[in-house]
């Protein structure tokens, strides 16, 4: 049997690694055929001018990856049935079987149908279909050094696993002020789990609290990603109408056993939930011994007069769950979000979320809690609430201008988009042969929908955009 002679030391690739690369070729395309006896590693070695360490290292690789096998008192050889073969023959009669194998999905997989929307990527497209915040006026540099700030001063058990499930007890706190100084949440630290989005938070809600079969009274429209999160765990979802007071709570019975709203806001249509809906909801709920999830997703931003005081902290008596979120306010890629349960409910949303993910990384929850203690929160939040109301104006300054009266703006100056019902019935089909994204409110609908109705997210979007978006659709 000739030896391997092509070991270069020049190369940074380690001798054992060539050794063991140039045999397990040499094998699989023949040269050294089944059961052949192969060198001795004093042989080898002495053969190449190598270390017989060098040659028993490649050669133990070899033997676990079934390669070779040795023989006591006769030597080591050849493997008869090499390891690719094997691979090779099965995955054969696999094809020859029946393709694939169905895997039968749990309730929840097989209810998990749907995909979010992907964004148009083409170049000169005006994306009103965001409804994210803009990045360019966050103070990233500022964020950077709390983050290094932070980095520096964790504790080198910060790193590892914890009993922290909860969160960081600085971030809870500090988010205890916060909301209940900005929304007039009633709440102690101990009631808040930090949680990845809000979206974390709505699944965790649902995974308490639904079982297959149960109803949930949702909004009609309402927000996708809870209404699949509901669906997803088996809820049949009835369908509550919005009208200019929001959700109109009439007729809901004690068969409902979670009700979820977005009071502040109501999305997609804008609705600001009035306090004589609240306090029916809020009376309904402790009747019916029902939950409220309370979803307060951008409620920093009102145009008009001050922000509305949340459900929550009217809502003595009631479970109310308040689900919030520091994406809208600061940057989606930061995935911190928080729920305020009520006390009964923490130790089992503690487990839940322990089960769910551990916990959420501790250095952007140390960063966070310094970015809300030393106020830089409420001046970017002041900042861009100027912003995004100059950017409303935009938007409506233009709609009026190119459709007039045919276009109709709903719910209050709040938010980051707006819904906007159209007399026209081409805007889609401008829009798509003009560049322009937009995202029909077909889809928030349980029921049949209205027809030409359109989310118009203006957050992230220039007022220069804005405007020739606007002018696109009316060509």
């Amino acid at each position: 049997m000739h030896f391997a002679t092509g070991i270069d030391r020049k190369l940074s690739i380690p001798l054992q690694r060539q050794l063991y690369e140039q045999w397990r070729e040499a094998i699989l395309t023949g040269r050294f055929r089944a059961g052949e006896r192969v060198p001795s590693t004093r042989e080898l070695a002495a053969s190449l001018s190598i270390s017989r360490g060098t040659v028993s290292e490649a050669w133990d690789q070899l033997m676990s990856e079934g390669y070779l096998e040795t023989a006591p008192g006769s030597g080591t050889f050849v493997c008869r049935e090499l390891p690719d073969n094997l691979v090779l023959s099965r995955r054969a009669n696999s094809d020859k079987a029946s393709g694939e194998v169905r895997v039968r999905l749990s309730r929840y997989g097989a209810g998990l149908t749907e995909d979010w929307r992907p964004v148009s990527s083409g170049r000169g497209v005006i994306r009103f279909s965001a409804g994210t915040p803009d990045r360019e006026h966050f103070p990233i540099a500022l964020w950077r050094r709390l983050m290094g700030q932070q980095l520096r001063r964790l504790a080198p058990a910060a790193f590892d696993y914890l009993e922290r499930s909860a969160g960081d007890e600085g971030l809870r706190a500090e988010i205890a002020n916060y909301v209940s100084r900005l929304r007039a949440v009633r709440c102690v630290p101990e009631q808040i789990i930090i949680v990845g989005g809000s979206q974390q938070g709505l699944d965790l809600s649902a995974r308490l609290l639904i079982e297959p079969g149960d109803e949930v009274g949702f909004e009609n429209p309402g927000y996708q990603g809870a209404r699949r999160v509901f669906t997803a765990y088996g809820a049949r979802l009835r369908p509550l109408p919005i009208d200019a007071s929001g959700v109109v709570v009439r007729g809901l019975d004690r068969k409902t056993r979670l009700v979820y709203v977005t009071p502040s806001h109501q999305y997609p249509t804008g609705v600001s939930m009035s306090l004589g809906r609240r306090l029916e909801l809020i009376e309904w709920a402790k009747h019916s011994r029902a939950v409220i999830v309370e979803d307060d997703y951008c409620s920093e931003y009102r145009y008009s007069g001050s922000p509305l005081p949340s459900l929550q902290g009217t809502a003595s008596g009631a479970a109310v769950i308040y689900v919030g979120t520091f994406s809208k306010v600061m940057f989606p890629g930061l995935r911190i979000g928080y729920i305020i349960s009520p006390p009964s409910l923490v130790p089992f949303f503690k487990r839940a979320k322990s089960l769910a993910d551990t916990q959420s990384p501790m250095l952007e929850q140390a960063a966070l809690a310094r970015f809300l203690a030393e106020g830089h929160m409420e001046r970017h939040i002041r900042r861009m609430r100027r912003l995004y109301g100059l950017r409303r104006e935009a938007l409506l300054d233009s709609l009026w201008k190119h459709f007039g009266d045919g276009a109709h703006v709903m719910g209050d100056a709040a938010g980051m988009h707006a819904m906007v019902r159209f007399d026209d019935k081409g805007v889609m089909r401008r829009a798509m042969q003009n560049k322009v994204e937009l995202v029909s409110a077909d889809g928030y609908y349980l029921t049949q929908s209205p027809k030409n109705e359109f989310i118009f997210g203006f957050s992230a979007l220039p007022e220069r955009a804005i405007q020739e978006g606007i002018k696109r659709l009316s060509r």
